[in-house]
């Protein structure tokens, strides 16, 4: 994972992430994956571009070099973030007993990004399709992450009652 921030509008930022992403930037809110490699919208000046994790410190070079005079900062974040996976029926219904985001298929349909809590912690998320969502947290708390998923996916829970 390598963060981006600058001016997402532009064209030599945009250039530089689609040739290491291997896709077109997504727009607002957006998530642009093809197999292993992809870029989320994080912010209005902020993007995460996703490589494969060998990959990772070349495609932040590569980035950067790209980037030498503009105002830019480019960070491999691989070592510092977790990724989580769910898949199921009841995928909205887990992350609703952690997240205040609004979950609604109308207002989340795959292929958009969402930062957010989980619970007490920072944490971004996007669905694949309607049953499956992709959690990135901060690898310092992955654990509580991956505990507090886990409660949440058990039948009969709810939040708080852990």
């Amino acid at each position: 994972m390598v963060t981006v921030k600058g001016d997402l509008g532009d064209a030599a930022l945009r250039k530089a992430v689609a040739e290491v992403a291997g896709v077109d930037l997504p727009k607002a809110l957006g998530v642009a994956i093809a197999g292993d490699r992809g870029v989320l919208w994080m912010a209005p000046d902020e993007l995460l571009v996703l490589t494969p994790y060998a990959e990772a410190a070349d495609s932040a070079a590569r980035l950067a070099q790209a980037l030498a005079g503009t105002h830019s900062l480019v960070a491999n974040v691989s070592d510092a973030r977790a990724v989580f996976t769910l898949s199921g029926e009841q995928v909205r219904d887990v992350l609703a007993k952690l997240t205040p985001a609004d979950l609604h298929p109308n207002t989340l349909a795959p292929g958009t990004v969402r930062r957010t809590r989980f619970a007490q912690v920072p944490a971004a998320f996007w669905l694949s399709d309607g049953e499956t969502a992709t959690v990135i947290c901060f690898r310092s708390v992955a654990q509580y992450v991956f505990d507090s998923l886990s409660h949440a996916a058990r039948p009969g829970t709810s939040p708080g009652h852990f």
